[in-house]
This record gives structure tokens, C-alpha cells and sequence, in this order.
């Protein structure tokens, strides 16, 4: 009897510590960093997207169920550069006192002039470079907050980037290769500036920064002149947008479909483009068949 209740208490002495094994709540405003940290993050972490796969951060509209998420969360995950602009109101109203990580620190913000104004293009993702910058954030401050599994989340995070980089020098090469004549595209707003200028493609779009805005009726003419002079014949249209617009401009300007592009929000899990590196590696794909 006594080796048997010697053995329920080493038992319990050896196997508390996995049950007591600390997981992070993360929650990420949206699906690209809600990924990243699941990569990095691994078994340590349980991570919420508080807009959902296909969905659209720009026009996204909290529930009363992502004020709770949020108060439950031990760190919180933001793009910044002006995406979100929900995102403090739902912080404040969640009573969240925690830190929140702005993925996008360091990196080095594009700007465009809309309607006399200086905007900030808040897409930086897009751009491999910029994505890396986003893990490192990302990594770091899951670190931070699980200094008991620093070493391990440290490791996957080194091996997800080093993934990253080593895309990143495929697409630059595989670009390189492609007449910068070809290198032009329709979408349908736009979300590929980082994109275009890491890897020297010309994007062009009828709506701006935000899928909220509307194009006036002299922008879409000019854009339809525009892929007329430039020979442009294919279009993409985007997971959450709505496609009616840039269907309607490629038809006027004679140019044919190319496929559906993932530029700002992942799809499900059993879609094609679950996560960021899935996602972009479909763009990149859809991209280069569409300029042979």
C-alpha cells in the first residue's frame, strides 16, 4: 500500500509541472499577425483573431464577444500604422491593461498624398522585409510575456524568420526576371504598395488605402485609360472585397481575369491561403503566371 501511494505522489510530482504548464492568450486584430504569432508562438500560445479569415480590417465592427476576448488576453496584437482605427475604443471599453505590440514598429512607413493629404499606407506586410520585422515584434514580446518558455518560443521564432528571408530572396529573384514592361497589375484597392516596391511591381487600383473609400467616376475613366495605353490584360480581385468595380473597369479596359489575390486577410483553414507564408506565396504565384 505504501509503494502505491508513493507512487501516486511522484506521480503527481512529475507531472504537475506540464499540467500547470502557463499558455498565453493572445489576442491579434487581425488574421496576418493573429498567424505569426501562432507560428512563433507555437504550443505556448492560444491566439484569437478578432477579425475573422476573408475578413476586412478596415471596415471590421467589434461584437461585445472581442471587448471579453480582449479583457482575457495576456498580450495584445496590433498592425498600427492607422489600420486599425477601431481598435483603441474596443481596447479602452475591454478594460485591457496590458501592453499592446504594434507589429509594424521599425518599420519604415510609405506615404501617399489622398485628396491633398499625406496618408500613411498601413499594408506594410506585404513586403517580405517588413514581414520579418513583424516576427521579430511578434517573437519578442511573447518572450517577454512567458519568460519560463523564452527559449523555446526564441528558437521557433529564429526558425520562422530564417523561412521568411529565404522566401524573400525567391521572389526577389524570380521578379528579377520578369521585363519590368509585364510587371504591372489591376486590383482592386490598394494594398500591394509595399509589395510593389520591394519587388518592383507596378500595382494599380480604382479604390485607395481603404476599401470604405469610393472611386469617383474621372479615376476609374483615367485607370481605364490607363491599362489601355499600358497594355495591361489581367486583373485580380481580392478575398474581402467586394469584386464589382474592378470587374467592371477590367471589362471596359478588355482585360481578362487572374485569379483571387490575399493581400490583407487570410482564408479559413481549409483554404488555400490559411497562412502568411501561404498567402503570400499565392500572390507571388498568381502574380508571376499572370505576367508570362
Amino acid at each position: 500500500m505504501k509503494k502505491y501511494l508513493m507512487a501516486i505522489v511522484f506521480s503527481g510530482v512529475v507531472f504537475a509541472p506540464a499540467v500547470m504548464a502557463k499558455t498565453l492568450h493572445v489576442v491579434a486584430s487581425f488574421t496576418i499577425p493573429a498567424d505569426m504569432a501562432r507560428q512563433i508562438g507555437g504550443q505556448y500560445v492560444d491566439v484569437k483573431s478578432l477579425v475573422g479569415p476573408d475578413g476586412d480590417p478596415h471596415t471590421f465592427e467589434p461584437a461585445p464577444r472581442d471587448s471579453v476576448a480582449l479583457a482575457q488576453a495576456d498580450v495584445v496584437i496590433i498592425n498600427g500604422l492607422g489600420l486599425e482605427g477601431w481598435m483603441e475604443r474596443l481596447i479602452q471599453a475591454s478594460g485591457y491593461q496590458g501592453k499592446v505590440v504594434v507589429a509594424s514598429a521599425g518599420v519604415t512607413p510609405r506615404t501617399m498624398i489622398s485628396d491633398g493629404v499625406k496618408i500613411t499606407d498601413p499594408h506594410a506586410w506585404n513586403s517580405l522585409a517588413n514581414g520579418v520585422i513583424y516576427a521579430r515584434n511578434i517573437s519578442e514580446s511573447l518572450q517577454k510575456a512567458d519568460p519560463e518558455d523564452a527559449a523555446a518560443i526564441r528558437k521557433q521564432g529564429e526558425a520562422y524568420i530564417q523561412q521568411l528571408e529565404n522566401l524573400d530572396k525567391q521572389t526577389l529573384a524570380a521578379f528579377a526576371k520578369i521585363p519590368a514592361s509585364k510587371r504591372q497589375v489591376l486590383t482592386s484597392h490598394d494594398a500591394f504598395g509595399y509589395f510593389g516596391d520591394e519587388y518592383g511591381v507596378k500595382f494599380m487600383s480604382p479604390i485607395g488605402l481603404n476599401t470604405d473609400e469610393e472611386a469617383s467616376a474621372s479615376t476609374v475613366a483615367g485607370l481605364i485609360n490607363q491599362l489601355k495605353a499600358d497594355h495591361i490584360h489581367r486583373y485580380f480581385i481580392e478575398n474581402q472585397t467586394d469584386p464589382r468595380l474592378v470587374q467592371q473597369i477590367a471589362t471596359a479596359a478588355d482585360a481578362s481575369p487572374g485569379g483571387e489575390l490575399y493581400p490583407e486577410a487570410l482564408s479559413t483553414a481549409k483554404g488555400p491561403a490559411a497562412t502568411y507564408q501561404q498567402a503570400f506565396e499565392l500572390n507571388v504565384r498568381e502574380l508571376l503566371k499572370s505576367m508570362q
